[in-house]
């Protein structure tokens, strides 16, 4: 019995048969209501072809899309099975192997989670099919831009290979796919499925990058083309600007935890309920006021993630070496691109043909030739092979942040080679191209500011007010500060005579420098320490206790000199 004749029955015979013919039927009951609901919410979930079921090992059986199956079966998207997430912290962690792949497939799906939660809590925010397909391609294709050991490559390759450019992978993210989207002639798939171009194409790649370039200076307080001001919310699923709090850290802190066999601290479900309130005219996405502290846990994570994994100080010189091999086989691999023109590992960029080539495998093609243009790199790889890597002389921290050049890391290399100590080694010549400086910067996400500040969150009792929570109302024990930088220096050189020379060399440098004193400066320059005041101390708490004793010891005195005088 189909809903019209059900409800017809429930009418007099004449108005039954009346509103049977003419298709109009008065909805009286819940249940013909729910009936009409739930086949209208069938017909919208039709496709051409049904979804496809993919086995991962973070978030189990996850369907995706016919569209979204369209996308990852290009060239452009397979190309980053061939990436690896996490570059050269693969050779530290033997289980980090996996690649950008399988991440990006993680991200649109969670993408998809996150908006259709919101849209089945409140529908009265008008999220469309539309709106939910194009954060999910959003999700899928945001780092289709990387290049060969992901961060490294945009991070430490190309400012020294080419310094006079400012190039993200994000930017290529863009370019890639509007490649991706012509060169599968997928335009005609995506009106198919419900997609209005070039609007929904503008705004698949806002939401990867931010507003565009031709987006801005147009006089409008809304950045944004592709969605008007009322679905400010969905620019924040992706790739949050506001507060970093987004599907993209969601997956890759699960995924990399799981495959460095650290232990992730932070359940995104429970975001997943969050709801959208209005925020100073815009609509954001608030979570419940209890989860205030599981989101400053989120943050720890990431950076005990990047204290103990990212940042690993033998993963940093691995991928210092081979950035040094592609800076030195640059002009000597040929990658052919559009209209037959050839181009090197740093020009491959400017060519989405030629980029789209450029994977991890490059590693191996320069490692596996036999070319003398190649041989300088060829040998830094094999010395990574061999495990003869670049040795860590220490750590150290500037006092306050410090603006970090090429020209002013050249000008610190040169320095430590120059620092020799009093009564240092005569016999051991360093230079500045002897020492390896990396400047690391360590923070919660949004440099010096405390990223909770930009989070809204709503109460039990008012799920339509959003509230700011700060942290001295969470507790005493949060962090202070939110970022610190961090200066490592390495020695090229290995042998047991340079290495403890270049180590006096670098502790004489954090005392000019004024730095912080490297942890194990007593052990390897137990002569030199002393000599610097605010280093006896051992700076901060060891300071604070050592003042504390001194003054204990004082008052004692005073006390036992008043009695002595009988001034009580």
């Amino acid at each position: 019995m189909d809903i019209n004749t059900s409800s017809a029955l429930r009418l007099p015979p004449r108005k039954a048969r009346l509103s049977v013919k003419r298709g109009l039927v008065p909805l009286r009951c819940l249940g013909d209501r729910l009936q009409i609901l739930h086949r209208v919410r069938k017909l919208w979930h039709i496709d051409a072809e049904p979804n496809k079921v993919f086995n991962d090992p973070i978030h189990g059986h996850v369907e995706l899309h016919p569209l979204l199956i369209k996308i990852i079966d290009t060239p452009q998207f397979q190309r980053l099975r061939n990436i690896r997430q996490l570059g050269g912290t693969y050779y530290v962690f033997p289980g980090a192997s996996h690649n950008r792949f399988e991440h990006s497939l993680g991200v649109g799906y969670l993408a998809g989670q996150l908006v259709q939660a919101l849209n089945e809590k409140q529908p009265e925010l008008l999220i469309s099919r539309r709106d939910i397909l194009c954060v999910q391609i959003a999700g899928l294709c945001h780092d289709l831009g990387h290049g060969p050991f992901s961060h490294m490559f945009d991070g430490m390759f190309i400012p020294k290979a080419r310094p006079g450019i400012n190039w993200k992978h994000e930017a290529a993210s863009l370019k890639m796919f509007d490649y991706l989207v012509d060169d599968n002639n997928l335009r005609p798939v995506m009106e198919e499925h419900g997609l209005v171009l070039p609007e929904d194409l503008e705004f698949i790649k806002e939401q990867i990058a931010g507003p565009l370039e031709n987006s801005s200076g147009q006089g409008e307080k809304w950045p944004y083309k592709g969605r008007p001001k009322d679905k400010s919310f969905l620019y924040e699923i992706v790739a949050n600007k506001r507060n970093g709090i987004d599907v993209d850290k969601w997956d890759y802190f699960a995924r990399d935890c799981y495959h460095l066999g650290i232990q992730n601290n932070f359940d995104y479900r429970c975001f997943l309920k969050s709801v959208v309130c209005e925020v100073d005219s815009q609509k954001n996405i608030c979570t419940r006021d209890k989860e205030v502290g599981n989101l400053y846990d989120m943050f720890h994570t990431r950076n005990c993630l990047h204290r103990r994994a990212y940042q690993h100080k033998v993963g940093n010189i691995i991928e210092t070496m081979i950035t040094e091999a592609f800076l030195k086989a640059d002009s000597h691999i040929k990658i052919e691109g559009s209209q037959g023109k050839t181009f090197t590992l740093s020009t491959a960029i400017d060519d989405m043909v030629a980029y789209t080539k450029l994977t991890d495998h490059v590693f191996e093609q320069i490692l596996n030739s036999s070319s003398k243009e190649l041989e300088e790199a060829r040998l830094i790889l094999q010395n990574i092979i061999r495990r003869h890597l670049y040795k860590c002389l220490g750590q150290t921290r500037p006092d306050k942040p410090l603006t970090v050049t090429q020209k002013a890391v050249r000008s610190w290399e040169a320095e430590l080679a120059n620092s020799s100590p009093q009564g240092g080694s005569h016999d051991v010549d360093l230079q500045p191209e002897d020492f390896v400086v990396n400047v690391i910067a360590m923070d919660y996400g949004m440099k010096e500011k405390n990223p909770i500040n930009n989070v809204r969150f709503y109460c039990k009792e008012d799920p339509t007010r959003a509230i700011k929570i700060r942290k001295n109302q969470v507790s005493k024990l949060l962090p202070e500060h939110f970022a610190e930088q961090l200066i490592r220096v390495y020695c090229k050189k290995t042998d047991e005579k340079t290495l403890e020379a270049a180590k006096k060399h670098f502790v004489k440098w954090c005392m000019d420098k004024n730095f912080s004193k490297p942890q194990d400066g007593d052990i390897i320059a137990p002569e030199l320490t002393p000599l610097k005041p605010s280093w006896r101390n051992n700076e901060g708490e060891d300071s604070d206790e050592s003042n504390s004793k001194e003054t204990s010891v004082l008052v004692n005195g005073l006390k036992k000199a008043k009695t002595h005088l009988n001034f009580e």
